[in-house]
């Protein structure tokens, strides 16, 4: 996959560190490839990461719970042995900080080969019955995926 293109808007002179991991807040209803990639964009430089799940209750738009979320996220990257940890966080209103922090607010934009991947096309996909999702979601998770839809 490409990489994407970024805006830091943060401190500049950071540099990456095996030390310090970066940081990612989402729902990931499911995880998908466009969440793939974007974390990627940090593990490929050896920044080791923090995913963070908000923890919402389950609705049509959010399906999955927090739980099965983090088991997904956690199943993924171990299976890839990525320096991956996986945390729940309270939901969140916004994001915020103040002047001259002391690390990177990196603004992603997907490149266009896969802009077009979201977990609503995933979960529209699946509830059609048609398998174009499959290309959207790692094997290693797409059992999951079916299983925590269905209830089970």
């Amino acid at each position: 996959m490409s990489e994407w293109k970024f805006v830091n808007h943060g401190n500049q002179e950071i540099t990456p560190s095996k030390s310090k991991r970066a940081i990612f807040i989402g729902r990931y209803q499911p995880y998908h490839m466009g969440h793939v990639s974007l974390v990627r964009q940090k593990l490929d430089k050896g920044v080791p990461c923090l995913i963070m799940v908000r923890d919402i209750p389950p609705d049509p738009k959010n399906p999955f719970t927090t739980e099965q979320t983090v088991s997904m996220i956690e199943k993924y990257h171990k299976s890839k042995g990525d320096d991956v940890v996986v945390m729940i966080i309270p939901d969140i209103e916004s994001v915020n900080w103040g002047r001259g922090v002391g690390y990177q607010m990196n603004e992603f934009t997907p490149p266009e080969d896969i802009a077009f991947i979201s977990a609503t096309k995933v979960r529209s996909s699946i509830a059609e019955g048609n398998d174009d999702w499959r290309q959207l979601v790692d094997e290693s998770i797409q059992e999951d995926v079916v299983k925590y839809l269905k209830g089970e």
